[in-house]
């Protein structure tokens, strides 16, 4: 209008822009028109290939209609799961043992009938404990089958025992075993809490009580002298001159070694260098019958000196003595002085 052009060129953009709604309104009319006809088109043709979801769920209900059952599939379900009931509340009860122990029985009974039953045990290597012991320790039976027989549980089962250090079984087919064990040797004993323990050198209790058979072994006593038994008796040892005065070992503190004489005499020992002391205390009662005096307690703990303390008797008499050599040494000066 003005002859620049702006009058047609606001009218150009107005009509483009009003152009462009009037497309985009129709492309939506247009969708919503397809999908009206699909979804009539649907109703009206119930076979009409579904989409997505409804296209899955369609062919699994397809395969779950088409499935084949056989017969009596609804009785053998019934009685797995009874049977899995079963078995649960045998593990929830702790009723299994039983159960598998009857189980064996049924198995070693059909092993025994077709020529497997164990008709002999080879035994070597036991001392303490009988042949009868370990058969039934291991659960060695008349009814066991070589076939049945579990090696590793009877292993298990006879390692438990005190006496058993090691175990090895052997299957001979049809119907023997071969049961080689390595029994622990009694070492010492040990006193805890006023009862007498026979141990092994490992420090193993063997034997809960006192048996007459090991009266002779060297006593220990004490908190933890057990797990030291090797190192104290290795000591005596090493000194049997010294260990042959010895009635039993004191273990002070779980830290050091006291020795208590058959006399009553009481040997303290150092922390270290215990191998010094005793040769010291070995040489002291050669030369001085220290270990037969009438004293109360010989200390080495200290290097390159002995403490004695006299007994209560010895310190009475040694007092008595001081006294009457005080009063011999008065009427001594006494006698000199009335001379003089």
């Amino acid at each position: 209008m003005d002859g620049a052009g702006r009058f047609s060129r606001s009218l150009i953009a107005r009509l483009s822009g009003a152009g462009a709604d009037a497309f985009a309104a129709a492309g939506e009319r247009l969708r919503a028109r397809e999908q009206r006809d699909r979804r009539a088109a649907e109703e009206r043709d119930p076979f009409a290939r579904p989409r997505g979801l409804s296209l899955v769920m369609r062919r699994v209900s397809i395969r779950i209609a088409n499935l084949h059952i056989p017969r009596r599939a609804g009785l053998f379900a019934s009685l797995a799961l009874f049977a899995a009931t079963g078995l649960y509340g045998v593990q929830r009860g702790g009723h299994w043992p039983a159960v598998n122990g009857f189980l064996i029985g049924i198995g070693d009974s059909m092993a025994n009938a077709a020529g497997m039953q164990v008709r002999g045990v080879k035994l070597s290597g036991n001392r303490q404990m009988s042949h009868d012991q370990i058969l039934d320790v291991a659960g060695i039976t008349p009814s066991s089958s070589v076939l049945f027989f579990d090696p590793d549980q009877a292993r298990a089962r006879l390692k438990a025992n005190a006496w058993i250090a090691d175990v090895a079984i052997q299957k001979l087919y049809p119907d023997q075993l071969l049961v080689s064990v390595v029994e622990r040797e009694p070492f010492a004993l040990w006193q805890r809490e006023g009862r007498i323990h026979v141990i092994a050198a490992d420090g193993t209790v063997i034997l809960d009580h006192l048996d007459s058979r090991f009266v002779g072994l060297p006593l220990l006593v004490g908190k933890g002298a057990e797990a030291r038994a090797r190192e104290i008796v290795g000591l005596l040892g090493d000194h049997p001159h010294v260990a042959r005065s010895v009635r039993a070992a004191v273990l002070v503190a779980e830290r050091r070694w006291n020795l208590v004489l058959k006399n009553g005499v009481d040997v303290r020992l150092p922390d270290e260098n215990m191998d010094r002391a005793m040769a010291d205390l070995a040489r002291l009662d050669a030369e001085r019958r220290l270990m037969t005096r009438d004293v109360a307690s010989i200390d080495l703990r200290v290097p390159d000196r002995v403490t004695v303390r006299l007994s209560d008797d010895a310190m009475k008499a040694h007092e008595a003595a001081l006294r009457e050599r005080d009063r011999e040494r008065a009427r001594r000066r006494a006698a000199q002085g009335q001379r003089t």
